[in-house]
């Protein structure tokens, strides 16, 4: 199985599951409760490992309590922690969610400067066979996707919603780039997916993907500007969804053993059966799940 260097964000998620998002002040009893770690990055590492791959997670947390129960789960899910990177006296970065029945979410994240200082260095390319980052540590991104075009492997970028300054500096050096809906539109100044995705696919040389969530996504490496629907499913449970399917499309690619319209709708069917579950990260599937989805 391939190996992805995964790099960005790690944190400590508290998940509550309410019947309605608060509309004011007041004691809100939830139907549902997890503690976990996660992070786009974590979660994208944790998610590779469950689907049989094999993954290195480069990110920082800082030298406290948290910090080790950080590492301590994301290891326990397969991945492989010895580059993340502990910065003495910072705190690690944590987040409080309040999420509804249908997976809507208010998200309050909290990051430490210090964890954001830039490395010195990349972790040990020789086994990595694709480079995953996310947008939450940028002078890392940028190191790893520059060493993932010296090593001559894919270098994919989650361009999630960020500072256009930090997108515009990292897209050219993706060869794929997987962005949300969002960032796409804040990108190109459009007024929906189809259409950021048509003016990406023309200004980047290499691979765009843009995601809709349940729209499906839009894709191209070309001018020619295609359509994966997203499977009907009932959500509960959205979180982590983009990041299972980041992590599936890598896995994938580094394969490289099918054509990517097959990439595409594995990763559309592995987040699709996230939705499905309640727990974040804690819902991606396995790839046999994911085969047995498609198969049905």
């Amino acid at each position: 199985m391939p190996r992805i260097l995964c790099v960005g964000a790690l944190t400590m998620d508290t998940i509550f599951r309410l019947d309605a998002l608060p509309q004011g002040s007041g004691k809100f009893i939830p139907l549902a409760a997890v503690e976990v770690a996660e992070g786009m990055a974590a979660a994208q590492a944790a998610t590779i490992a469950r689907l049989g791959g094999e993954a290195t997670l480069w990110a920082s947390a800082g030298d406290d309590a948290t910090g080790d129960r950080l590492v301590a789960q994301i290891s326990a899910e397969g991945v492989d922690c010895s580059a993340v990177r502990r910065v003495p006296g910072a705190r690690s970065g944590f987040a409080t969610i309040l999420m509804d029945k249908k997976g809507s979410t208010v998200i309050v994240p909290r990051y430490d400067p210090a964890l954001l200082v830039p490395p010195v260095g990349v972790p040990d390319m020789e086994d990595i066979d694709a480079v995953l980052v996310d947008v939450r540590w940028p002078d890392a991104a940028e190191l790893a996707l520059r060493a993932a075009k010296s090593a001559g492997v894919p270098g994919i970028l989650d361009a999630d919603t960020a500072a256009i300054d930090i997108l515009q500096r990292l897209m050219p050096l993706a060869s794929h780039v997987v962005a949300s809906d969002k960032a796409a539109r804040l990108l190109t100044s459009t007024a929906s997916a189809p259409e950021a995705a048509a003016a990406l696919i023309v200004n980047h040389p290499g691979f765009i993907t843009v995601t809709g969530g349940e729209e499906g996504c839009w894709w191209g490496d070309g001018a020619t500007v295609r359509h994966m629907p997203a499977p009907h499913i009932h959500a509960v449970d959205t979180l982590a969804a983009g990041d299972v399917f980041h992590a599936a499309f890598a896995l994938l690619l580094a394969e490289n053993t099918r054509p990517m319209a097959e990439i595409l709708r594995f990763a559309s069917a592995a987040a699709a059966i996230k939705c499905t579950r309640f727990g974040g990260r804690l819902g991606a599937p396995t790839r046999d799940e994911v085969e047995a989805f498609l198969a049905r």
